[in-house]
């Protein structure tokens, strides 16, 4: 077995490690392929590269596309090249779309009576602004005890500060990504099952599923590796980790085949 991350975080989004910390802690574990996978950025990745490079730590450049499909509908590319003017481009429309939910959300919250502004989420933020900043702002100002507090108070679908995902579609965001010379995988698919739709996603080019995630039982990975199989899909694994103090995926890599681990390099760094 081999101990890898293909799915982390920085504070480049809402993760609350710098991208160089998280190659130093992905080096730490000895995880033996990383990457830093940001959400709707690549602004981390040559930070986090020369850092791995250091560390002798195989690195993949990555970033996680939302989608405005579900709030947990992500699309991981792997290999992309972060100068890629078009890529960039539409990574900025994304990043543009979130400033404009951030908006809505704090709107909404301020309607109901929950006195937040967008500076004070601003002030959560290194990198992209998320609901997560949102969430923070909220514990900042004494309306919630932690992130996932915040999240279940104020944030999911039904509380005041809920808005729908903003968003590109899955066609889009595996389009661009392709566009981009990337490989998109479907992130955390277990957590979005009632979504699943692969005949659609893999003509639309789906190169891969994050069959390997630390919330999928093992009833759902090996169904994803069947599904990953059926289709000539790559086979990823990623922690989701956030760095500390976020209550998200708190240990960095995870253990999978050799096999699976050799397709991976193969596939990913060449």
């Amino acid at each position: 077995m081999r101990l890898v991350d293909l799915h982390t975080h920085s504070n480049r989004s809402d993760g609350t490690l710098s991208p160089a910390q998280v190659a130093h802690a992905a080096a730490e574990r000895k995880v033996e392929l990383f990457a830093l996978a940001d959400h709707d950025t690549v602004d981390g990745c040559e930070a986090a590269r020369k850092a791995a490079e250091g560390l002798k730590l195989p690195f993949v450049n990555a970033v996680e596309v939302s989608t405005n499909e579900d709030d947990h509908l992500h699309i991981l590319a792997y290999g992309i090249n972060p100068a890629d003017k078009t890529f960039v481009s539409f990574l900025d429309q994304m990043r543009a779309r979130r400033v404009e939910r951030i908006v809505s959300i704090v709107r909404g919250l301020k309607e109901s009576g929950v006195g937040l502004d967008e500076n004070d989420v601003a002030h959560e933020a290194a990198g992209v602004r998320g609901r997560a900043h949102v969430a923070d702002a909220l514990v900042t100002r004494g309306f919630a005890t932690t992130r996932q507090d915040a999240f279940r108070k104020f944030l999911v679908p039904g509380k005041p500060g809920y808005r729908p995902p903003v968003g590109a579609s899955a066609a889009q965001a595996l389009s661009a990504i392709r566009a981009a010379g990337g490989i998109p995988v479907l992130a955390h698919p277990g957590v979005v099952r009632d979504k699943w739709n692969f005949p659609e996603w893999v003509s639309a080019g789906l190169g891969g599923v994050e069959a390997y995630y630390p919330s999928h039982s093992v009833e759902i990975t090996r169904e994803l590796l069947a599904i990953a199989s059926r289709y000539g899909l790559v086979a990823t694994a990623g922690s989701d980790y956030h760095g500390p103090k976020t209550g998200i995926s708190k240990t960095l890599g995870l253990r999978i085949p050799d096999e699976d681990y050799e397709i991976l390099r193969r596939r990913l760094l060449n």
